[in-house]
């Protein structure tokens, strides 16, 4: 059993910048795949990015790419992603979610934490 925490999210303006932290607690952190979606009000739960069990192999969203940045550090059982350059579309609730393998779909992640609420305003 994996339990994630998510932490991080807060209010920010245009073009700042957030760094979410998701916590585990279990102690096989670092043989699960990790990810973070995201889901807006109103909207389906969407892909943002994912990392592999080492952190060599990550993927994103085409509208993320060049602003994220997933990474994970296994010994303090801790993923990451900073967020720069926000923008009022990236308003919505972010989970993070432990799988198997680093992938682009909900149904590739078995764990999932409760979300962190982040907010850009224009």
């Amino acid at each position: 059993q994996v339990q994630l925490v998510e932490s991080g999210g807060g209010l920010v303006q245009t073009g700042g910048s957030l760094r979410l932290s998701c916590a585990s607690s279990g102690r096989t952190f670092s043989s699960y795949a990790m990810g973070w979606f995201r889901q807006g009000s109103g909207k389906e739960r969407e892909f943002v990015a994912t990392i592999s069990w080492s952190g060599g192999t990550t993927y994103y969203a085409s509208s993320v790419k060049g602003r994220f940045t997933i990474s994970r550090d296994n010994a303090k059982n801790t993923l990451y992603l900073q967020m720069n350059s926000l923008e009022p579309e990236d308003t919505a609730a972010y989970y993070c979610a432990a799988g198997s393998v680093p992938g682009r779909h909900s149904t590739d992640y078995n764990y999932w934490g409760q979300g962190t609420q982040v907010t850009v305003s224009s």
